[in-house]
């Protein structure tokens, strides 16, 4: 999937070198500290900012120099950390305004990001207008819907930044049904985060420190690895003799 990806901002190299592989049907947890260079990463996998080395292959094909709107039409979905909703509908804001959206399709998707029944509680349900920047709905709402605008249109790949940093227990766990259905149907999904908490549903991490990756492989394996604990070394037993003399 991914191929030595590389970048540097103002001459300060921010990734160097990643490199992971993913099948269809599997989830990888992007994991690493701030600056550690997960945002470069999945900015560079979903084509809103370009590579400086590397290639990045979705079903075959190199996508590292495709237009947007080509690499769009390969079926991307995004949920960034910062929701940004439209001002129109809830159903307008989960279709992106498709002009080819059917009402089964829409309710598909949220369905699957599990806030449908939140929707039609709604005083006009999916008509609801939400206003600029989705003010009229809570800060866990707007990430849900937003959610559910990621995963309109069955994406191939879908990549959720801190999908989880506004949603309560209900909104974790729709979450997690969520990367799991995308992932029965033959989804890949990236989930990035920087603690290994709403990484439930995924199968394989990547961490990284530094721009560089520190390791990438199966969740149980890699989880060992990075949160290990460090068992200091014993210290030397001293024997005190019967002339108090001490012995190590």
């Amino acid at each position: 999937m991914a191929r030595g990806l590389t970048k540097s901002y103002k001459g300060r190299q921010v990734v160097a070198g990643v490199s992971i592989g993913l099948r269809a049907g599997e989830a990888v947890g992007l994991l690493g500290p701030n600056g550690a260079g997960k945002t470069t990463c999945f900015y560079m996998v979903t084509g809103l900012v370009p590579v400086d080395a590397g290639s990045i292959e979705i079903d075959g094909f190199d996508v590292t120099r495709m237009p947007m709107y080509r690499r769009a039409r390969l079926g991307i979905g995004y949920l960034p950390q910062d929701v940004e909703l439209f001002a129109g509908s809830v159903a307008q804001n989960i279709c992106r305004y498709d002009p080819d959206a059917t009402s089964d399709t829409i309710i598909k998707a949220a369905k699957e990001a599990g806030v449908h029944d939140m929707i039609i509680k709604m005083r006009e349900g999916y008509d609801t207008q939400i206003g600029e920047q989705g003010t009229a709905l809570s800060a866990g709402q707007a990430q849900r819907v937003a959610l559910a605008r990621a995963l309109y249109g069955d994406p191939f790949l879908i990549v959720l930044d801190e999908p989880n940093s506004n949603l309560d227990t209900e909104g974790d766990e729709a979450l997690t049904r969520a990367v799991r259905a995308s992932r029965e149907r033959g989804a890949i999904v990236v989930v990035v985060a920087h603690r290994p908490i709403g990484i439930e549903a995924v199968d394989m991490l990547l961490v990284l420190k530094d721009g560089r990756m520190q390791a990438f492989g199966p969740k149980e394996t890699v989880l060992g690895q990075v949160l290990q604990p460090r068992v200091a070394p014993p210290s030397p037993i001293k024997i005190v003799s019967e002339g108090g003399v001490a012995k190590s």
